[in-house]
This record gives C-alpha cells, sequence and structure tokens, in this order.
C-alpha cells in the first residue's frame, strides 16, 4: 500500500497523450427530454381519465441537450455543476439506466455506477442477503461473492448489523455497504456520484483512499461532487455542465478556476 499522495502522482506518471488512449466513453450530442404535466393530478386514475378525455397538457423539458464529450481510459473525469444542470441525468444516461432522447453513447468496458443511494437494495433483507442481490445486479458471480463476502464486510465497518434488515440502516451504513459491494473488483468504469460526501470523516478517508487505487490501476472514473477541493484533487480533467448543454471542457485548474469564479 503506497501513501495518499503518491496515488496521483503515479497516475500522472503512468499518462501518455489523449489521442493515443483508448476512448471508454463517448457521449454524441445527447439530448434528454422530459414531458412535465402542467396540471395538478393527485392519482393514477385521474391521470389515465383526463389523458383519455385529452385534457391533459404537457411542457416540454430538456434536462441535457446536444451534450458531447470523450472519457479515455485510466482518466478521472469530474462532471460539475450547479443543482439541476443535468449531472445526475448524464450518469444515468452513460449507465444505461436512461435512453437519451437523441443522441449517442459508445461504452467500451464494464461499468459499475454508484448513483442513487440504496438503489438495487431490498430494504427487507439483511445486509448479508443484500451482498449477494446486489453483486448479482452489478454481474458478480455467487462464488466470487462467497470469496470476497468478509472482505466487503470488513470494509464496510457493518460488523453484527450484516445480519440486521437494512430497513434499520442509517443512510451511512448504506452508503458503505454499496461502496463495499461496487469496489470488491477494479471495474473497467467507476460512476461515482457525490459518494464521498456520505458517511463519517473515518470512512470518507477510506473510501478515498479506495478511490485514489483503483485510479493508479487504470479503471476510468467520471466523478459528480459539489466539493471543489476533491475534484481539484483526484481529477484529471472536468466537464461543466450548464443548463443541460457542456460549458466547458478541459484541464481541471483551468475549468475550476473559471467555474469559481
Amino acid at each position: 500500500m503506497y501513501p495518499l499522495y503518491l496515488y496521483k502522482e503515479m497516475s500522472n506518471q503512468c499518462e501518455v497523450s489523449m489521442d493515443k488512449k483508448k476512448v471508454m466513453i463517448k457521449v454524441d450530442n445527447v439530448s434528454m427530454r422530459f414531458r412535465m404535466s402542467n396540471d395538478r393530478i393527485t392519482s393514477i386514475k385521474e391521470m389515465v381519465t383526463q389523458t383519455l378525455k385529452g385534457k391533459v397538457k404537457f411542457k416540454e423539458f430538456y434536462a441535457l441537450k446536444d451534450a458531447s464529450f470523450e472519457i479515455y481510459k485510466g482518466e478521472v473525469v469530474g462532471i460539475i455543476g450547479r443543482n439541476g444542470a443535468g449531472k445526475s441525468t448524464i450518469l444515468k444516461i452513460i449507465s444505461g439506466i436512461l435512453k437519451p432522447t437523441t443522441g449517442t453513447v459508445t461504452r467500451n468496458g464494464n461499468i459499475v455506477p454508484m448513483l442513487e443511494l440504496g438503489s438495487g437494495f431490498d430494504y427487507d433483507l439483511s445486509g448479508r442477503e443484500n451482498i449477494f442481490l446486489n453483486g448479482a445486479i452489478l454481474g458478480y458471480s455467487k462464488q466470487f461473492l462467497k470469496e470476497k463476502y468478509n472482505e466487503i464486510v470488513e470494509f464496510s465497518e457493518l460488523g453484527d448489523f450484516i445480519e440486521m434488515p437494512i430497513r434499520n440502516y442509517s443512510s451511512g451504513m448504506l452508503m458503505r455497504l454499496a461502496f463495499s459491494i461496487a469496489t470488491v473488483v477494479n471495474p473497467e468504469i467507476l460512476i461515482v456520484d457525490e459518494i464521498l460526501a456520505v458517511g463519517d470523516e473515518n470512512f470518507q478517508k477510506k473510501s478515498y483512499a479506495r478511490m485514489m487505487e483503483l485510479m493508479s490501476g487504470g479503471t476510468t472514473v467520471l466523478f459528480v461532487s459539489h466539493n471543489m477541493d476533491q475534484i481539484r484533487e483526484m481529477c484529471n480533467r472536468v466537464v461543466w455542465l450548464d443548463g443541460g448543454t457542456v460549458k466547458m471542457a478541459g484541464e481541471t485548474k483551468e475549468i475550476c478556476d473559471v467555474y469559481k469564479i
């Protein structure tokens, strides 16, 4: 295990010019349109009734519009922007959770998305049972999860709580379990939405160290955070979304300095 400050240095030493790197993710003119009802409908029955009568009026809203960028192998790319800029939407589209209205996303590697808290968990099952459930969703075999079970529990620091139904977990406990399952292997592409902001200080340090370890091992990371210090320290490049469009994309310091202004 290397000291934390060396991981970024090691990653930088391993970099080659962008034109020689493998493109892991290509976002090409992606737009995402949602239709929002202007009527105050309070039930599904009312929605169906009013729709059949042709009385429901919709307003179109673009969460993303003509967004394009590329992510290269081994990069850690930060996605920044104000609330409502389209950050979570683009992560869901890249992960395959949402299908864009127009445009295409090309992925060249297996993706482990860490997005909404507790997605893929069954709240009536114990932490132990959810390790196998969520691990299967992420594509891990039962045998692999058995072999890695103790490592997952130890990293999560849940102890005896692992046998408790997760409906009784705090948000921090849930995220510790989710992070421990998702990062038990080195995924080719890791998509992270504010993961390092959840949990106590000790676990934040552990998750940060694990992220640095993945980065130095060649994992491609997309990282959304409002913490600009984390973005500056961890990311090679930054994509700045504003109103659903890519306002700027480039070297971390340059984009963060302009964003701060």
